[in-house]
């Protein structure tokens, strides 16, 4: 039976783009991933499964998690869950009638190697054809989210006119965009990060998702700021400039999702993080899986959530000062000048009715 499910499961990891589209319909490519909302098909960006990589093994296509309820697993179990099988025996018939089913034949592809380091070009080609962001139209949506942070143009430019299509097949068109750098410890780009704006609008476009990454993004980030032993981390982009606004003198990175929070990779040398999340579950739990990465490391590790939505939303209805003060009480130092050695000192908590963030820490 054993041997039986392992072939089934490496039958169904060939035909992974092609499963997602049968049973998760309501999800969309994005990037080596399929992102929907969870197991029942919901709209979303909570669930994601892997496209790319080997049949077996680490880094395997076919292999997916729930940010927000924290379930993973192959594609056996990912059927299971959506239609609702109890029985292995079910489950396995239903793979059967899955890889049986007549489906049109992919186009060739190139070996996923390729087709990965194709995507990394890429993205470095919008990213020399993007120019500094100094007085375009993506500053002024940036200042129009009270974002007063320095837009360091090693990691923010603007490309006046990028393609941006919604689903395959279906006609493009270019729009102006916030073209942000993705890259490693090393500083070498691995991707680009597009926010694509509203022609006549300091707004994110008006299309389904404006916002869109390229190239390898899992592990890395957008970088504001050298790290050397400290860290904050966040999702968003205007998350982390909005904390950046209030505090400039930390190094931050975006991770760009909840997904990619949990999985970011941790530079030599780093012992302080602090990982700010959005006020949501996936965001909360991708918080702490990383907390739990990092105490696994021997990191100090603190983790704080927005009040609202986000922290940008928290800083539009505040200000930079405001935000300043309630994070560093939170993190236990002076608002006018937190002190890196007393960052992680400190456990506290709150039940929604305290106007400090949620906080927890790993010392």
């Amino acid at each position: 039976m054993e041997s039986l499910a392992r072939t089934l499961s490496s039958g169904l990891a060939e035909h992974v783009e092609a499963l997602c589209r049968h049973y998760l319909s309501n999800g969309r490519r994005c990037g080596n991933y399929w992102i929907v909302g969870d197991v029942n098909n919901h709209a979303g960006r909570s669930l994601y499964v892997r496209l790319k990589g080997p049949l077996c093994g680490k880094g395997a296509r076919g292999k997916w998690a729930d940010g927000a309820t924290g379930e993973h697993g192959d594609l056996l179990d990912l059927i299971a869950a959506r239609e609702g099988l109890n029985s292995f025996k079910d489950t396995l018939d239903e793979a059967r009638r899955f890889l049986r089913a007549p489906r049109e034949s992919p186009p060739e592809r190139q070996d996923e190697r390729s087709s990965d380091r194709d995507t990394v070009a890429l993205a470095r080609k919008i990213w020399a054809a993007s120019g500094p962001i100094a007085g375009t139209p993506a500053e002024a949506h940036l200042r129009a989210r009270k974002i007063t942070a320095d837009l360091d143009p090693a990691s923010l430019g603007y490309h006046p006119a990028l393609f941006y299509r919604e689903l395959a097949g279906l006609p493009s068109r270019k729009l102006p965009a916030l073209v942000a750098a993705v890259t490693d410890h090393r500083g070498e780009i691995t991707g680009v990060h597009r926010t694509f704006l509203d022609p006549a609008r300091k707004d994110k476009a008006r299309v389904p998702s404006p916002r869109r990454s390229l190239g390898a993004i899992l592990g890395h980030g957008v970088r504001f700021g050298k790290i050397d032993d400290l860290a904050v981390v966040g999702e968003g982009i205007e998350t982390v400039l909005s904390l950046k606004s209030a505090l400039p003198e930390l190094p931050m990175v975006a991770a760009l999702s909840a997904a990619h929070l949990a999985a970011w990779e941790f530079p030599c040398g780093l012992r302080r993080l602090f990982v700010a999340c959005d006020n949501d579950a996936p965001g909360r739990s991708a918080a702490r899986r990383l907390l739990l990465r990092a105490e696994a490391r021997g990191v100090d590790a603190a983790m704080v959530s927005s009040l609202r939505s986000d922290f940008n939303s928290d800083l539009c209805v505040t200000s930079a000062y405001t935000l300043r003060t309630r994070v560093a009480a939170v993190l236990g130092g002076d608002h006018s000048g937190l002190n890196r050695c007393d960052l992680f000192g400190f456990s506290v908590t709150s039940n929604g009715d305290s106007d400090l963030p949620y906080c927890e820490a790993h010392t």
